[in-house]
């Protein structure tokens, strides 16, 4: 195992070098002007443009192109990731609350789309065709169809403007509560956002799970199992449930690390401090150092993905052999 973890890495470093390439050279080709981004607007002419030259220099821009890349890439080595105009602090400072936001997000919507769709898909393959199978299908492609910026506005103008049970979006506020307040606060500002997301991705792992399951129910040692008198339960769970967690696994780590790419839009209509949110005001203010950071992060999250999304099918598939 530890053998092909490693052998994998090393396959996958050079990969991730020619998306920082990519990412580097789009990220030059925006349009705008990274240094007057980041000048106050208030100096005077001569002054303007002596601290305009002092910064263009400053950020290396005087260098070509080839150094300018290779600074930045060691600068990251050394999580060194430059000082965002946008936030005026550190990138590194900037991304952190955001990621941090965005993973509690990512595992409260990983968590009810298990609870959910892996029931519901093992049971509308076990009553396949029936009134369950029926409405579930119905309802998946319904939810799968919905953009999730109407989604969104539809559960904020129902329980938040109508019912007045949830706020409208937003963060909750660490000075104005603490402790039990503040967890409770939390809740509430997550449900939403997190009931978005979730509706979106069950209407496809349910599908997953469903279609894995028929073909699981309908192999020869699932009618071998039925013919030796085992339980019905039994025959799910013990022999069919195996086999069927092998594209559901797949499929959960990739929806885990591509919720940091997707949920770009379900955050900025939820106000929601997450790093997608963060990624849009970033390329609206240009701000070219938290792009560069946030590009490569979310290109080694899918790096990460297709590793451990490989480990894990590894691991449930005994079929395959990892060397």
């Amino acid at each position: 195992m530890l053998r092909y973890i490693a052998k994998r890495i090393l396959i996958l470093i050079p990969v991730f070098l020619c998306i920082t390439i990519v990412i580097f050279s789009i990220v030059k080709a925006m349009p705008g002007d990274q240094v007057r981004a980041m000048m106050p607007p208030n100096l005077k002419s001569d002054a303007y443009k002596l601290q305009y030259a002092e910064m263009y220099k400053k950020l290396g821009l005087d260098k070509s192109l080839v150094e300018q890349y290779f600074r930045w890439m060691g600068n990251m080595f050394r999580g060194e990731f430059g000082w965002s105009s946008m936030l005026n602090k550190p990138v590194i400072l900037a991304v952190a609350e955001p990621i941090r936001n965005t993973v509690i997000l990512n595992i409260c919507v990983i968590i009810v789309e298990l609870l959910i769709s892996i029931p519901v898909g093992i049971r509308c393959a076990v009553k396949r065709l029936s009134a369950f199978d029926n409405f579930w299908q119905v309802f998946t492609l319904i939810t799968w169809s919905m953009p999730s910026f109407f989604l969104s506005l539809c559960l904020i103008y129902i329980f938040a403007s109508k019912l007045g049970w949830l706020p409208f979006g937003g963060m909750p506020n660490a000075a104005l509560t603490s402790g039990w307040a503040y967890f409770s606060s939390w809740l509430r500002y997550l449900v939403l956002p997190t009931i978005v997301l979730s509706l979106i991705s069950i209407a496809s792992t349910i599908k997953i799970v469903r279609n894995a399951m028929i073909d699981a129910l309908s192999q020869d040692y699932i009618r071998t199992a039925r013919a030796k008198g085992l339980r019905e339960k039994s025959v799910i769970y013990s022999h069919a449930l195996r086999n069927a967690m092998i594209p559901v696994s797949t499929i959960v780590v990739f929806t885990f690390f591509g919720l940091f790419g997707g949920a770009v839009i379900t955050e900025t209509v939820f106000a929601w401090n997450g790093i997608g949110r963060v990624m849009i005001q970033a390329v609206s203010a240009r701000d070219t150092m938290l792009i560069n950071t946030m590009l490569a992060f979310f290109s080694l999250l899918s790096i990460v993905a297709v590793l451990i999304a490989d480990i894990v099918y590894g691991l449930v598939d005994p079929r395959v052999r990892l060397s």
